[in-house]
């Protein structure tokens, strides 16, 4: 069995990097012939220098060219300049903390925002793993990990994302079609225009169901459209998706109210 991998404490630092099981699980690696069709990018955010090395080492042997940022906002500044595939982010920063980084990315109005994101995390605490979740990191690796479970684990995310990727461009719940290219929208078939603005509204909520999402955070994500200047703005435009997709939009059942908090975007419709 590898050794597994963790950051290295105080009494650690001088150890042979070995001892962490890289060389024996790259060699291994090296044995299953494993070879991508394609090379994926991996962003690693990670503060420890020799555990990033070790880890993008590893990485390298499998195939993948990982770059690694000592921080969470060199990681961020990395990803609005940079295409990647992936993400391997550690709670744990300097500047930032890592769930302050997933909501981050996943606020941005950018191909980042699809990113799959894989936490590393040594916090015992099961409150940060649901809250990256919730945040939407697609899976957490808890420290020390075996080198093999990482490379598991990012294939994963990588195939869910690229399956993500292949059917995103049409958004189906029931005989609702949210036609994200052509920016229209079809119920039973039949085309219901709406502006520019309530698609992208609408196409927003789509993009989380079963999420509530609060106006502030809804108006975050249409940073690049024209916004009004309060919030009920958003209200209004709500009640105009209504009449276009809801069979009765004095009781809608596709984008439902949560009082106090926001509206929601229901994931099974018929």
């Amino acid at each position: 069995m590898a050794t597994p991998i963790a950051k290295p404490g105080r009494e650690s630092r001088n150890s042979d990097p070995t001892d962490c099981g890289i060389a024996a699980a790259r060699e291994r690696e090296r044995r299953l012939s494993y070879t991508p069709g394609v090379t994926s990018r991996i962003l690693l955010i990670e503060d420890d220098a020799r555990l990033a090395a070790m880890v993008s080492e590893y990485l390298g042997a499998a195939g993948f060219r990982a770059t690694v940022a000592p921080s969470g906002a060199a990681g961020l500044d990395l990803l609005g300049r940079e295409p990647f595939d992936a993400l391997l982010l550690d709670l744990t920063l300097p500047d930032m903390d890592g769930l302050e980084v997933c909501r981050r990315v996943r606020s941005e109005q950018s191909s980042a925002a699809e990113l799959p994101i894989v936490m590393l995390t040594a916090r015992g605490d099961a409150t940060d793993r649901i809250v990256g979740l919730e945040l939407g990191a697609d899976d957490y690796l808890p420290k020390p990990f075996e080198p093999r479970e990482l490379l598991a684990r990012l294939r994963a995310v990588l195939r869910r994302g690229r399956t993500r990727a292949s059917s995103k461009d049409v958004l189906r719940f029931g005989e609702l079609e949210i036609d994200l290219d052509a920016r229209e929208v079809r119920l039973h078939g039949a085309a219901k225009p709406l502006t520019s603005y309530q698609f992208t509204l609408l196409a927003t909520l789509a993009a989380h169901p079963g999420r509530v999402l609060s106006r502030e955070a809804i108006m975050d994500s249409l940073k690049g459209e024209t916004l009004e200047s309060f919030d009920r703005s958003i209200d209004v435009h709500i009640s105009r998706i209504r009449q276009a997709i809801e069979d009765d939009p004095r009781k809608p059942r596709r984008i439902i109210t949560v009082r106090g908090a926001g509206y929601v975007f229901a994931k099974a419709q018929k």
